[in-house]
């Protein structure tokens, strides 16, 4: 069974930084794509970014209110896949939550189609 575990995140002020990691065990070999996703009381959960395990450059992608700002990341052991979060916004405050899944599609925003998760961590960016 893989297994998710998340590090990171905390309280920062607007315009700071922030780094979230999450760690697979249990088998992953068959994991094709991580992705880290947020979610809020007042808001649906949505994909920020999106990291293809099996490829060797590791393509990535970004919803658009994060890009410029965000990066994804994975170590060369595909096991860790690492979230750097630049010039954070109020808005940006949420529980997030990394996630797998097998297939590499290009469709994936949607956290149904993911089957293992992280335990979430919580960023809160304010003043």
């Amino acid at each position: 069974q893989v297994q998710l575990a998340q590090s990171g995140g905390g309280s920062v002020q607007p315009g700071g930084s922030l780094r979230l990691s999450c760690v697979a065990s249990g088998g992953t070999d068959g994991i094709g794509r991580i992705t880290w996703f947020r979610q809020t009381p007042e808001k649906e959960r949505e994909g920020s970014a999106t990291i293809i395990i099996k490829s060797r450059s590791g393509v990535a992608d970004y919803a658009d209110s994060v890009k410029g700002r965000f990066t994804i990341s994975r170590d060369n052991d595909r096991n860790t896949v690492n979230l750097q979060m630049n010039s954070l916004k109020p808005e940006d405050s949420a529980m997030y939550y990394c996630a797998a899944r097998f297939p590499i599609d290009a469709r994936w925003d949607t956290a149904e189609t993911y089957n293992f998760w992280g335990q979430g961590t919580q960023v809160t960016v304010s003043s």
